[in-house]
C-alpha cells in the first residue's frame, strides 16, 4: 500500500478506472475532505476525524457490504 500525503486527493480502490468514479477524498488534520471527481471545483463535504474513523472501520468490519 502506497502511503499518501494528508493532503493528497484520492479515489477508492474498488473505483472501475472507467472515468465514471464519483467519489475522491482526502485526509487532513480534522477528518477528511470529499469531493465528485468530476467536479473538482464543485461543493466539499467535510467530515469529522472521529467520524471519518467510524466509518472507515465500519468498512473494514463489513458492516455495510
Amino acid at each position: 500500500m502506497t502511503s499518501l500525503s494528508p493532503h493528497e486527493w484520492f479515489k477508492s480502490s474498488y473505483s472501475g478506472g472507467s472515468g465514471t468514479e464519483c467519489v475522491e477524498c482526502m485526509r487532513g488534520e480534522g477528518g477528511a475532505l470529499v469531493r465528485d471527481s468530476k467536479q473538482e471545483s464543485g461543493p466539499l463535504i467535510t467530515v469529522q476525524r472521529q467520524a471519518w474513523d467510524f466509518f472507515l472501520s465500519a468498512l473494514q468490519r463489513g458492516d455495510w457490504a
